[in-house]
């Protein structure tokens, strides 16, 4: 019976992943088209796009020590009604930079606190042995609303550049208040602590978790070159004529390319082990990105989106299955507070870096710089095997 309802609340868990990742992947390239709308230069949006990780960089540390106090799923509820009330303001004010950035603020906060919840409440009830299935079927389930989710941008974007922003928002609102329902009847209880002398593990047993600083880094680095497609890919689809349905249906074909990878995880570690697929998939998405610009083909670039997805989808759920290993029992939330901490300085620092470089080369030179990245987070996968 016990089972039963575990298995429930994970199933909750993976369908309320699918909203929030979808929403949220939703709503950001959207705020990007809603900017160009209203004037904002090309330039700015990586700033503005920094906005959606900034307020919870200051405040994933915080989420995380209260999601191991309270449990997971009323950080889980409170992280879904602020993604609400972001859409809330996009479809009612979203006609001025100030109402953007504040919905992108609220969005990030909650998406941040959605997501701490989710990863610990997954880890609880994960079985013995099952960390790295468990985790690939949550991956799995937030690539399905990454890929179902910019299928909206398609919908109602139509043939046209820019699509209908508002229409998008009020579609995007009704179903973060969905996700709200689901986080609110999940029948997930509070983490118990596990150790042996009853106290709750320090942050400083947390920092010392060997190979943290080296995981947290590639994870911020893959998160980073998500953003960088969700934000750059549509301003070079208009400096290339291309229309934003089709735009919205590369960038669904590149959460669903995720998704492939994340569903063939398991096999994938037992035959590569988890080390060499992490260098491998890095490799292939710093190639894929880099050869995006060029203006091929619209099937060559669908080709490249499906080796990008596929690269791209394989470091977080390595890295989040380890790191949630190797935290002490009851400290699942602080350990993906630290990792969501690193992702989001991440988010701020290379849209940014990528603004400055768009601003004098272009889409193509933000997606360029994000594949230095990407090789560079190979190097570091390289250097620091997560095995050993």
């Amino acid at each position: 019976m016990a089972k039963g309802r575990l298995s429930a609340a994970m199933w909750l868990i993976f369908v309320q992943a699918v909203i929030t990742q979808g929403m949220a992947f939703t709503v950001r390239p959207t705020i990007s088209y809603r900017a160009l709308e209203i004037g904002i230069a090309p330039a700015w949006l990586g700033a503005l796009a920094a906005t959606y990780a900034a307020a919870p960089l200051l405040c994933a540390l915080l989420v995380g020590q209260a999601t191991d106090r309270f449990g997971p799923k009323k950080i889980m509820v409170t992280g879904t009604l602020l993604m609400a009330l972001s859409g809330v303001a996009l479809t009612l004010v979203g006609g001025t930079t100030s109402t953007l950035i504040l919905g992108s603020v609220l969005l990030g906060i909650g998406h941040l606190m959605a997501v701490i919840g989710q990863q610990a409440a997954v880890a609880g009830l994960a079985r013995p042995g099952k960390l790295q299935a468990a985790f690939g079927h949550y991956t799995l389930a937030g690539s399905l609303g990454q890929a179902l989710g910019p299928g909206l941008i398609a919908v109602f974007g139509a043939n046209a550049t820019i699509p209908d922003t508002g229409l998008i928002f009020t579609v995007a609102t009704v179903l973060m208040a969905a996700s709200l329902v689901l986080a609110v009847v999940l029948p997930v209880r509070r983490s118990r602590v596990a150790r042996g002398d009853g106290k709750p593990a320090s942050w400083r047993e947390i920092l010392r978790i060997q190979g943290l600083v080296p995981a947290i880094t590639i994870t911020a680095i893959v998160l980073a070159a998500v953003d960088i497609t969700l934000i750059y890919l549509p301003v070079l689809g208009a400096e290339l004529g291309i229309s934003a349905g089709i735009v919205g249906l590369l960038l669904s074909v590149r959460a669903a390319s995720s998704m492939v990878s994340r569903f063939f995880l398991g096999a994938l570690v037992r035959v590569l082990g988890s080390d060499r697929l992490l260098f491998l998939s890095l490799v292939i998405a710093a190639v894929s990105m880099a050869l995006v610009p060029l203006g091929m083909p619209m099937p060559a670039l669908v080709v490249l989106l499906v080796f990008l997805g596929f690269g791209l989808g394989i470091g977080q759920p390595v890295t989040m299955a380890w790191l949630a290993g190797a935290a002490p029992s009851g400290s699942q939330g602080r350990a993906m507070s630290l990792r969501i901490s690193g992702s989001r300085l991440g988010q701020i620092v290379f849209p940014t870096a990528a603004g400055a470089v768009a601003a004098g080369f272009g889409a193509s030179g933000a997606l360029w710089a994000m594949a230095v990245a990407l090789g560079a987070a190979g190097f570091i996968a390289g250097r620091n095997p997560l095995e050993s």
